[in-house]
């Protein structure tokens, strides 16, 4: 059917909260790690049920990945700021 990238996010009361980017507003919840992830299949499933159903183009994540980027703790000054929304 296809390769979906998912964000699993720790919540502060329990459970994690699943985030599918390239679907958007497709975002569930379990209580479990493992349970967050049977959501985020079935949420992911009915999502694109719905885009089939209205003759909408099914996007994947076949190409595409994540990478984290971590920023210093500095703070940086508003001319550099400024220069990084230019680009």
């Amino acid at each position: 059917m296809g390769f979906y990238n998912v964000m699993f996010r720790k919540e502060p009361e329990g459970g994690y909260t699943a985030i599918v980017p390239s679907l958007p507003g497709c975002v569930t919840y379990g209580r479990s790690l493992e349970l967050a992830k049977q959501h985020a299949e079935e949420a992911i499933e009915l999502y694109i049920v719905s885009l089939k159903k209205h003759g909408e183009s099914i996007p994947s994540d076949e190409t595409s990945f994540f990478a984290p980027i971590r920023l210093n703790a500095r703070t940086r000054s508003s001319s550099t700021k400024r220069k990084a929304y230019a680009a």
